[in-house]
This record gives structure tokens, sequence and C-alpha cells, in this order.
């Protein structure tokens, strides 16, 4: 298999997340608090820097709650949220993913949390590749990515961040 080609070095999924910030400071300036939701690992890790952008940005309370399922398997393992999910009632949610291929991960992760009434959901996602085999899509997206099924979107989230194709 060839290298890796970085498709977003640093700076640029620095200038991708502080563009999510402002969209959803946008759509929910009017609310008093909102609570962002990252799938473990990679979209916890967005949700905790999109939480650090929004405390900057606004005044609204921005609450982070970890959700956990089997990515591979998600139908053979229940899901598992940090809060319990009445916690969640009646208030904007916010779902954070690194990357959106089929659908099948956000799909499960939003089906989990639709469970509870809740004000309302939206969808957030670092790279859409576009590729759905589910009746899902993101509401915000740092970067839209047309990919064959072959190539891979690997994300590293760390001191310097990147998203690479493989």
């Amino acid at each position: 298999m060839p290298g890796k080609t970085i498709v977003l070095d640093h700076d640029r999924v620095q200038r991708k997340l502080t563009r999510i910030v402002h969209q959803l400071h946008e759509e929910y300036h009017a609310e008093q608090d909102i609570v962002l939701v990252g799938i473990a690992p990679r979209g916890l890790t967005l949700a905790k820097r999109l939480q650090a952008g929004l405390s900057e940005a606004t005044d609204m309370k921005v609450e982070l709650v970890e959700l956990k399922l089997d990515k591979d398997a998600p139908l053979e393992r229940p899901a598992k949220l940090s809060v319990e999910p009445s916690t969640l009632r009646d208030r904007v949610v916010v779902l954070v993913d690194d990357v959106l291929m089929s659908g099948r991960t956000l799909m499960h992760a939003a089906s989990f949390l639709v469970q509870v009434p809740l004000k309302k959901l939206t969808t957030v996602v670092l790279v859409d590749r576009r590729h759905r085999a589910y009746p899902i899509r993101a509401d915000i997206v740092g970067l839209t990515l047309s990919t064959t099924l072959q190539e891979h979107i690997s994300v590293e989230l760390g001191k310097k961040d990147t998203v690479y194709l493989a």
C-alpha cells in the first residue's frame, strides 16, 4: 500500500474546529446550555476541543458526555453514556465523531440518544466520506472528502493533529 497522504495538517484541523465552534454558537446562541456527546475515543477528544472553544466564545454552559459503543458490532454490546440518559431530557444535544463513512456508528449513537425526548439533536463530524449505507447525515462537517471504499481515513489527535488518507 502506498504511503499516507496528509489531508488536513494541524493548522487546518484547528481552523476546521474553530469554524465548527462558530457554527454551533450561531445555531445555539439563544440557549442557556448544550450537551456535547463525544463518541469515544476520537469523537470524545473532538468534543472536548469544541467544549473549550465554546467556553471561550460564549457564556453558555457546555456539558461534556462520553458515549461508548462498539463501532464494529454496535448491536452486540449496548451503548453506554457517562451520565444517566434521563439527564439529556429536553436538552440540546450535539453528537460528535471524527469520521462519517457508512453512517453505522452515527446512526446507532443517535438512535440510542433519542430514546429520551431531546429538545434537538445535531450531528457533527470532522470528516465526511459520503459512503452512506445508513440514512443519516452530519449537520455540521469540517471537511467533505470523496474517497474510494478501499481508502482509509486516519485521524490522529494529540499535540499535532493530522488527518491522513491511506
